[in-house]
């Protein structure tokens, strides 16, 4: 089979897989008990859940979209 007809390479597949790894481990992170009417739960305000977990997914969000832009300087 001829590789250029693939839309995408290797390292396309790579960096996309690395990507929405980013973007599960981020909402994984995003998890956690919530408050209900007759208790609240501080753990929802925590830096994990506030500050990390969405910066990890747009890091994610960032890779995904750097992997289907990048062209390697094999593939012309």
């Amino acid at each position: 089979m001829d590789k250029s007809k693939f839309a995408f390479g290797k390292k396309n597949y790579i960096l996309l897989a690395i990507g929405i790894a980013a973007i599960i481990i981020g909402f994984i992170m995003m998890g956690g008990p919530g408050s209900t009417e007759t208790l609240f739960e501080p753990e929802i305000f925590s830096f994990r859940r506030i500050k990390l977990a969405p910066a990890t997914c747009f890091i994610g969000f960032i890779f995904v979209i750097f992997a289907i832009m990048y062209k390697s300087k094999n593939n012309k």
